[in-house]
């Protein structure tokens, strides 16, 4: 049966604008910095188990990831690593809090288009400062009825986000690129949850795809949203 959506809710990183890029090429320059210490490959993967540990303790976001970055640099040096080395890791940490932001394909068409007709609301984790830096930077600020900041993105977030911003999670939909943070728990809320596919993705936020949920979607950028929700109403 049709439903008719009244909120739409958008994830920010890697849906609307890039983001993974700018952590993949940071890490490129932490190998490089730390090259003459340990390989590439284990490096990473200590990095990663670092961030892991310290999402509880900092939270999502650059700050965070620098802080994983300067813990792993003492690790696998054994506690040698040179303060030059350090500083460079501030200041690449540095240089992804000041980069400029890049609309993805379709993201402002998609918003501008659906704010004439929904509820839009901007429903992004991470820190709190650099998230606001990065929507107002984006000039899609005054098109959303709702920024909702967060530190996880649960069923429980969701269904409150969509209470305060409509009349609930069953007649809402989230669209984003994570199927672990944007799909999953939207869906487990009640609401519509539609996945953008990146093509870059974090190692963690991958989760399988609820494929026979009746309310999983995919689409293969945001030119798609607007048709897709309007089959979903008629």
């Amino acid at each position: 049966m049709p439903v008719k959506l009244q909120t739409i809710g958008f994830d920010a990183d890697d849906t609307l604008w890039q983001n993974e890029t700018f952590f993949r090429i940071t890490q490129a320059r932490f190998a490089e910095l730390l090259a003459d210490f340990t390989e590439r490959d284990h490096l990473m993967d200590r990095l990663l188990q670092a961030e892991k540990r310290n999402i509880g303790r900092y939270g999502f976001g650059i700050k965070g990831f620098m802080l994983s970055m300067i813990e792993t640099a003492i690790e696998v040096t054994d506690h040698q690593v040179p303060a030059s080395v350090i500083s460079e890791i501030l200041a690449a940490g540095q240089d992804m809090l000041s980069h400029p932001i890049h609309l993805l394909p379709h993201a402002q068409t998609a918003v501008e288009t659906l704010a004439d007709s929904h509820r839009i609301v901007l429903i992004t984790k991470g820190d709190l400062l650099d998230q606001e830096r990065k929507l107002a930077q984006s000039g899609l600020g005054d098109l959303f009825h709702g920024v909702e900041i967060v530190s996880h993105k649960t069923p429980a977030i969701y269904a409150s986000a969509f209470a305060r911003h409509g009349t609930g999670p069953e007649s809402a939909m989230m669209v984003g690129n994570s199927m672990k943070s944007d799909v999953v728990p939207a869906i487990e809320a009640g609401a519509f949850g539609t996945y953008v596919p990146h093509g870059l993705t974090w190692e963690l936020e991958h989760a399988d795809a609820p494929d026979t949920h009746p309310r999983f979607r995919e689409i293969s950028d945001l030119s798609a949203l607007p048709a897709l929700i309007d089959s979903i109403e008629t």
